[in-house]
């Protein structure tokens, strides 16, 4: 029998007024989260001595000689979400442990240089249950991949609305202006995705006697439709909608809304239950220096602090540095090449978990090179969230920034996580005429076979349903649904991470190839054309098999065979529409093993 404390969503007091407890259980699964509350000073949000400026909790968990140092949080009364406290004596840290076996921890509760408070105990981690996967990490240089299974994970997402969080339920929740530009997205009051009451299922957790149905509602069926990423900003004072922040008002940068702060939480945990990715973008291109004028300074600081203590533990969180961020020749100020290393450093020295970080910039080659050259090399940048004026672009800007950044030593992971133009973005399923194929084809298959790790649907501004007023994401059903098709294509059929582009392979300037050279071979004829594959210097036969990638489902086999010696063959699409061709040497013509 294991001897060892239960500290799991307790009110912890100081160690010596604990008596152990004998538990035969494990207090926490590896990977569970565990919320730990501690005794502190009794404050308020809006105490003359500000709780979240004048004091500093960090914990650090150790199991053996592995050990990570968590920022803690102010939380009121430990219970804010439901019962809206601002104020309290309650102060908390969240943590999901990495390895199994004993685990102790130890904290410091610190009022500048003088330490206030100090709490310590153990627990016990058990195995991961059925179905876990882990964090996502970086394993790779072109994919993320799940700490406890090992599989590598591809992105297909959702990119709207921008303010998912300006939604009435949350606490202290308003829009500061209703001042939009002409011709550009606008939106009436907050989002309560009413459409989507009907979707919340038994397992998601409300707050304040039910609110919150709307959007975990929406976020249930965006799950079922295949979405495994939801893109959102944190910060839009003075940006499109102005409707999001997690200060206690619009105009306060450094006292945070507790309530609302852990009503995100429940919304962020709801996603990570549905093994959704959150992509947290940081700030948009109209207040990107906000806050310190751009610097990595205290407000700064404080604002990626309290997001890394509160947030940073998910399984799958991307940090990005702000939408259309740096350079540009329309807006007063921007963050330049020296302040966007400043916050790759910072989150690199202060996110424990070490969680993937990209910087999203404006469309275009020319703003790319500006913005992405000076930051080539950096090995503390994970990836380019891109973002494309010309969606059918996104084969060559995929595998240019693949090599280019390879080429020096610091490979970035590529996602297209906007595609415009910006009134466009993607057609909802009932416009008339649509580009959903066309996007299909050249955006989301163009940019994964390049090597791409994903993409996130962006809705246009003269959409309805579109990057501000959404409230229905129905609106894309069917994009959804092909886009993870394209997903279970790559993880059922393919070894895609020992795979590159190879268009120089095929003939077609609409036609993609994606292959491992002599053992497998993926075509996407775009337009239902019949393609060519160069097979030259390899040997041996190759079965042929068909994907449609409209509709999904299983290869289709006709029995087709090609064989090297031929050198460079024709591949017939079996029907109208886009394609995807497989072949496989026949010594290898199985599914892949285990990643």
């Amino acid at each position: 029998m294991r001897h060892h404390v239960l500290p799991l969503l307790l009110l912890l007091v100081p160690t010596a007024c604990r008596t152990p407890l004998a538990y035969t259980l494990p207090d926490v699964d590896k990977w569970e989260k565990m919320t730990l509350s501690f005794p502190g000073p009794a404050t308020s949000e809006a105490a003359e001595e500000n709780p979240f400026t004048a004091y500093r909790l960090e914990v650090t968990f150790t199991n053996e000689e592995h050990s990570l140092t968590v920022p803690g949080f102010y939380a009121a009364d430990g219970n804010a979400a439901q019962s809206g406290a601002e104020s309290g004596n309650v102060w908390q840290v969240r943590f999901r442990p990495d390895l199994e076996g004993e685990w102790t921890y130890a904290g410091e509760l610190r009022k500048g240089d003088k330490r206030i408070e100090k709490y310590s105990g153990a627990f016990f981690v058990g195995a991961a249950r059925p179905g876990e996967t882990g964090r996502l990490v970086r394993g790779h240089p072109r994919y993320l991949r799940w700490a406890e299974t090992a599989d590598y994970f591809l992105k297909t997402g959702v990119d709207s609305p921008e303010n998912l969080l300006g939604y009435a339920d949350f606490d202290g929740t308003y829009r500061h202006s209703d001042t939009f530009r002409d011709g550009e997205s606008k939106t009436e009051g907050l989002h309560t995705y009413a459409p989507h009451l009907a979707d919340f299922g038994r397992k998601g957790t409300t707050w304040k006697n039910g609110k919150g149905k709307g959007l975990l509602g929406g976020l249930d069926y965006l799950a079922g439709a295949g979405v495994n990423s939801i893109y959102f900003l944190t910060l839009n004072i003075n940006g499109d909608g102005k409707d999001v922040w997690p200060y206690v008002n619009h105009e306060v940068y450094d006292r945070f809304d507790v309530s609302k702060l852990d009503q995100w939480e429940i919304v962020f945990d709801h996603a990570d239950s549905l093994g959704m990715m959150l992509h947290f973008v940081l700030n948009e291109t109209e207040n990107e220096t906000l806050l310190d004028g751009g610097e990595t300074g205290p407000e700064r600081q404080l604002y990626f602090r309290e997001l890394v203590a509160r947030f940073g533990h998910h399984r799958a969180v991307t940090w990005n540095l702000g939408e259309e961020n740096g350079p540009n020749d329309w807006s007063e100020s921007w963050q330049d090449t020296r302040q966007q290393r400043d916050v790759i450093a910072w989150f690199a020295e202060n996110d424990p978990y070490h969680n993937y970080v990209v910087l999203h910039t404006h469309p275009g080659e020319e703003a790319l090179a500006q913005i992405y050259e000076p930051l080539l090399g950096n090995q503390e940048l994970g990836g380019l969230a891109l973002q494309l004026g010309d969606p059918f672009s996104a084969n060559a800007a995929t595998r240019r920034w693949i090599d280019r950044s390879a080429e020096v030593g610091a490979p970035w992971i590529m996602t297209v996580d906007e595609v415009g133009p910006w009134w466009r973005g993607i057609d909802p399923d009932d416009a008339v005429p649509n580009n959903q194929d066309s996007l299909r084809a050249l955006t989301l298959w163009g940019s994964m076979l390049a090597g791409g790790a994903g993409v996130e649907w962006y809705f246009g501004a003269k959409s309805p349903h579109n990057d501000l007023n959404l409230e229905d994401w129905r609106s894309r059903d069917r994009a959804y649904r092909w886009s993870a098709h394209a997903r279970e294509f790559f993880e059922d059929h393919l070894p895609f991470w020992e795979m590159e582009g190879r268009n120089d392979l095929t003939e077609s300037a609409t036609n993609f190839c994606f292959a491992k050279e002599g053992e497998v071979y993926v075509v996407y004829s775009s337009f239902g054309q019949p393609a060519s594959l160069d097979l030259s210097g390899t040997v041996g036969e190759y079965t042929v098999q068909w994907y449609n990638p409209r509709e999904g489902g299983e290869l289709q086999d006709y029995g087709e065979l090609v064989r090297a010696e031929d050198g460079r063959v024709e591949l017939v699409p079996p029907g109208e529409g886009d394609w995807v061709s497989l072949l496989r040497r026949r010594e290898v013509a199985k599914r892949p093993g285990s990643r």
